[in-house]
């Protein structure tokens, strides 16, 4: 018998404060599972697993490189299936009563504590940690959202068939934190999960069978790569695509799957850059603790990067190795990462970072000494695109405002850490920080009830809470999707031709005051020509030239952009009691001037001079609207009860800038409810009228120059619409498009946006611009801010 150690009392253990050995997992419950189905699992479709229609499968392994099970690899039929049972479900589930649904999401919640046990192992086996816990939390959340639907959201109706797409390095916990909702508000759910996540899922998806849940409202299909994914989402009875995973292969989705009637949002969080910022007043052995927690535990989503003030520099420094040096080896994804893994420690040495490791890294082995380079540059290729492993940057600044400008250093916008007991300078950094969430005082909190949108490259989906819910929601006046098929289209050439006849911009000579009026274009507050020096004519209908108006192109937008750039931060932090008052005065400039618009209006769509005052004053009347929505819902959803102690803050926040492309019906009405979201909200918008119908947006233009409006704030460039979308898309500043047009400049920007994950909103021409139901101004506010989640814990 092996001889034991001196034994610690009790009084040993509290001198010493060492972590004691961790005591080892059963997975009996889960083997037991994955025996009872040998160990090989299928496709979940119409309620039942089946196998795939040509048999192939795929192993999934454990850390140590060990068989867990196989799971099938769906084909195309099987993916047709799935779709259509999901279709037929969906008229099933949709069709119950709020009450009813609930009670399904209910007896799922409990379903999951009874089989929490099996669903951990399970996890912890395929190496995709999720608390059980969690998910019971989600099923117990949607649930109460099930039954208030009707009651708290009247006026919305579900989508349809919504496919979930996960990929390989997410957890379980992000893709049923979109299947839920999802089923709560009355979906129905095809779900690609990654290959780790696939067998948790598969057991959810017998629990959901065991609560009640009708065949077919929520299917499975599994497989290797993105391909699958991309053939489900280009499935014609598919109505939306969310995807959770890397920007790698969400470019490809959206690339390979523009043209189809569904929209596509995206979480791009793998592999997401996070800052971990200490101030000098913090309780550093509490925020050690945490880094260590966050950076070398068992579920690294993330990576994330120390930010330390430099007057606590020596202190956290000398507590890291001291911790660093009892910590163990950790499993790299797979074998290759160990390459990168080394070349970036390696590189961060020579460039003069100290590298602290509990032993030397093995020099073949899925496992790595958990690394932190101390002393590292904000350019140092491990900060700005780490390498898959266990390696923790670590940078000083000085101020705060540097701590700031550090953390908004990363592309990605996921999360941020802050460390203080300055309640003020919190509250005040998690302000400045361009994320999606910010923990103060701790780290990977998570909870459905609070809002969290995506950030820069971190995507431009919004999750939890009451404002998640809209995107799986549709206004019940708005028409459903109807099937469509790319067209064939040059994305290269799309844009870069325009039709119509260019004219010198001065028109002069013996006719000049019988020739049609030259009307400029609003840049950056003032008007000014097209940047081409040419004109376009514009056509009463019965063909008559009426008008010119300028041939704006890229360089016009460029402009726009730039001026929209520079005032668009002071507008956001303006008040929002002057925000309103703003789009108040607009209003009022709107109604003095509202005769000019109306014979303007007229003149160019045939309409009579009744209908023409009628839409003037509609849109007297919507900016009135948009001002009241700005006073009453820009102050943002309040403080927030959590299970955990303390509080949260969800706060909505501008996008930016905006892009929006007019259609050609209600060439007013439609401009003045696209421009008082944008604006009430906090953006600078950049509005492209309507090529057919341009003279009331320029008529317009007196209308804001007589305005409070500050100049940049809103830019009008005319010319040929598929030339400006194309400048819009192809700008990296543009933060939202919102498109009103054919199917053709969809579909453009739905490729274009594959490489930068712009938010795009698309509507149809004839949309319902006269209608004042609230639910229409819900959406578009929904398409305005973007949601940050502030949590605050207490003792």
């Amino acid at each position: 018998m092996a001889a034991r150690g001196p034994e610690k009392t009790v009084g040993d253990i509290f001198r010493s404060m060492e972590f004691g050995p961790a005591t080892p997992s059963s997975r009996a419950a889960a083997q037991a599972w994955l025996e009872h189905r040998s160990h090989s699992l299928g496709l979940f479709i119409g309620g039942e697993f089946v196998r795939p229609a040509d048999g192939q499968t795929s192993v999934v392994t454990d850390a140590a490189g060990g068989s867990v099970c196989s799971t099938a690899c769906a084909g195309d039929e099987d993916v047709a299936a799935a779709v259509a049972a999901a279709s037929g479900a969906f008229k099933v589930w949709s069709g119950l009563t709020c009450p009813r649904r609930a009670r399904v999401l209910q007896r799922l919640g409990d379903g999951l504590q009874r089989h929490s046990q099996c669903l951990a192992e399970l996890c912890e086996m395929t190496r995709c940690p999720c608390p059980a816990s969690a998910l019971v939390r989600l099923a117990q959340y949607y649930a109460g959202w099930a039954q208030l639907r009707d009651a708290v959201l009247p006026g919305w109706s579900p989508l349809g068939v919504v496919a979930v797409l996960v990929s390989d390095d997410r957890s379980l916990f992000a893709a049923f934190l979109k299947v839920f909702p999802a089923l709560a508000v009355g979906n129905a759910v095809v779900l690609k999960p990654g290959a780790g996540t696939a067998p948790p899922a598969l057991l959810m998806a017998a629990i959901f069978g065991e609560a009640g849940l009708p065949a077919g409202v929520f299917n499975i299909v599994t497989g290797p790569g993105v391909s699958l994914g991309v053939r489900l989402a280009q499935t014609p009875d598919v109505n939306y695509v969310t995807y959770s995973g890397s920007k790698k292969e969400a470019e490809l989705l959206v690339r390979e799957t523009a043209g189809s009637c569904a929209p596509v949002s995206l979480s791009l969080l793998t592999d997401a850059i996070c800052p971990f910022i200490v101030f000098d007043s913090a309780d550093v052995d509490s925020a050690v603790d945490a880094v260590m927690e966050a950076v070398f535990g068992k579920a690294r989503e993330c990576h994330w990067v120390l930010c330390v003030q430099e007057s606590i520099w020596e202190g956290l420094a000398a507590r890291l190795k001291v911790r660093i040096a009892g910590a163990k080896c950790l499993p790299l994804r797979s074998e290759s990462d160990r390459h990168a893994v080394n070349a970036a420690v390696q590189e961060a040495q020579q460039q003069g970072a100290e590298v602290i490791q509990p032993c030397p890294a093995p020099s073949s082995s899925s496992l790595y000494p958990p690394t932190v380079l101390l002393g590292v540059a904000p350019s140092c290729p491990s900060v700005v695109s780490p390498p898959p492993g266990p390696i923790l940057p670590v940078l000083s600044f000085r101020t705060a405002t540097e701590g700031v400008t550090l953390g908004n250093h990363t592309p990605h916008g996921l999360a941020a850490s802050v460390w203080t007991e300055d309640l003020t300078l919190a509250l005040e950094t998690a302000r400045s920080l361009s994320v999606g969430s910010v923990w103060l005082n701790s780290h990977s909190v998570l909870d459905p009830s609070l809002t969290v949108s995506g950030v820069k490259e971190s995507g431009n989906c919004t999750d939890g809470g009451r404002e998640g819910l809209f995107q799986f929601l549709r206004p019940s006046v708005a028409p459903a999707r109807s099937p469509s098929s790319p067209l064939p289209l040059d994305y290269g050439r799309f844009g870069t031709t325009g039709s119509g006849v260019l004219l010198p911009q001065a028109v002069g000579g013996a006719d000049a005051s019988r020739a049609p009026r030259s009307y400029p274009q609003l840049v950056g507050g003032r008007q000014c020509a097209a940047d081409s020096g040419c004109s376009l004519q514009v056509l009463a209908p019965g063909g008559s030239v009426i008008a010119l108006c300028p041939s704006s192109g890229r360089k016009d937008v460029r402009n726009a952009v730039e001026a929209a750039l520079k005032v668009q931060p002071g507008w956001a932090a303006s008040s929002v009691p002057w925000r309103s008052r703003t789009l108040r005065s607009l209003a009022e400039s709107l109604e003095r001037r509202g005769g000019d618009v109306a014979v303007a209006l007229s003149a160019q769509t045939g309409c009579s001079k009744e209908e023409a005052c009628r839409e003037v004053e509609l849109s007297v009347f919507r900016l009135s609207e948009w001002a009241a929505h700005c006073e009453t819902r820009a102050g943002g959803g309040g403080a927030q009860a959590l299970p955990q102690s303390g509080m949260a803050l969800c706060l909505p926040e501008p996008l930016g800038v905006i892009g929006a492309v007019l259609p050609d019906a209600k060439p007013l009405l439609s401009l003045i409810s696209l421009l008082g979201a944008a604006v009430a909200a906090g953006n600078a918008v950049v509005m492209v009228p309507s090529e057919k119908s341009p003279l009331p947006a320029l008529e317009f233009v007196q209308v804001l120059q007589a305005s409070d409006v500050p100049g940049g704030v809103v830019s009008i460039v005319s010319g040929h619409r598929d030339q400006l979308t194309r400048a819009l898309a192809n700008h990296s500043v543009v933060q939202a498009v919102w498109y009103c047009g054919g199917q053709e400049g969809a579909q453009y920007l739905q490729w274009a946006c594959g490489e930068s994950p712009k938010r795009l909103w698309v509507r149809s021409e004839d949309s319902l611009w006269e209608r004042c139901e609230a639910a229409l101004l819900e959406e578009l506010w929904a398409q305005a801010v973007r949601w940050k989640s502030v949590w605050i814990p207490t003792a």
